[in-house]
């Protein structure tokens, strides 16, 4: 019987380590020219999209801004592991059908202004990303948290064991989370996320019912007896999905 449940638990184990989350994931956030965005959803709809999965790059979002004048594309693409993104990144880039659909899109002026790039990996609680369309629409929430010196390990603790189990409780759906990989992006004091709700209006009835939540209350207040763990107000922006999205 020793044997028998020894096993089991070493499986349990396996099982647990093989489901880890090791994926490199890039977010990616293009700030389109003036009057360009729609052309720039095309180009991706049409062509980049096709031409990532080929070479390897996996679509995992595309978002754009719930503020209309908000002229930005928000997505995350991965591969198995940083050095395989780069390639893919580097074949993509030279692949002919890039080229081509590249410079047919911009023959009336270039359709990007800036690009912010941030390579992340999930956190250990961060649940498995899936391609899911649900029946009614859902707006999408980025947030991005940055802590005190030395407090992010709290922050995760915060999230892994309360937070997370919180938000569903109030109607808040995890979708990833992330940590930045590199030390100018925010490595030590970075926790990127994206939660959905059913709509603007229900997120705010969402975070007002979690915020009031005593489960949520008794947790902070524990995490914070010993100093605060967040040194500035979360950053946050409401997307919704493109149509193109593999999430939405």
């Amino acid at each position: 019987m020793k044997r028998i449940i020894s096993s089991f638990v070493f499986l349990l184990l396996v099982a647990g380590v093989l489901a880890e989350d090791t994926r490199c994931y890039e977010l990616r956030i293009y700030t389109a020219n003036k009057g360009k965005l729609d052309a720039l959803n095309a180009r991706f709809r049409d062509h980049t999209c096709k031409l990532f999965e080929k070479h390897g790059l996996t679509n995992v979002g595309y978002w754009m801004p719930a503020d209309k004048s908000d002229n930005r594309l928000i997505y995350v693409i991965s591969s198995p592991d940083r050095e395989a993104h780069n390639k893919s990144w580097k074949a993509f880039l030279n692949d002919p059908g890039w080229k081509k659909a590249y410079k047919a899109s911009v023959k009336d002026g270039a359709l990007v202004a800036k690009i912010d790039s941030t390579f992340l990996s999930a956190t250990d609680y961060s649940p498995e990303i899936k391609s899911v369309i649900f029946k009614h629409p859902r707006v999408f929430e980025l947030r991005t948290y940055v802590t005190a010196e030395n407090r992010l390990k709290n922050l995760h603790a915060r999230f892994r064991d309360h937070t997370c189990a919180i938000f569903e409780t109030h109607k808040m759906t995890n979708v990833a989370y992330w940590t930045p990989t590199d030390a100018k992006k925010g490595k030590d004091n970075t926790l990127i996320y994206i939660i959905s709700h059913k709509s603007t209006d229900q997120a705010k009835k969402n975070w007002g019912a979690f915020i009031g939540d005593p489960a949520w209350k008794k947790a902070r207040a524990a995490s914070v007896k010993d100093g605060k763990i967040l040194a500035k107000a979360p950053h946050k922006v409401f997307m919704n999905s493109t149509n193109y999205s593999p999430i939405q």
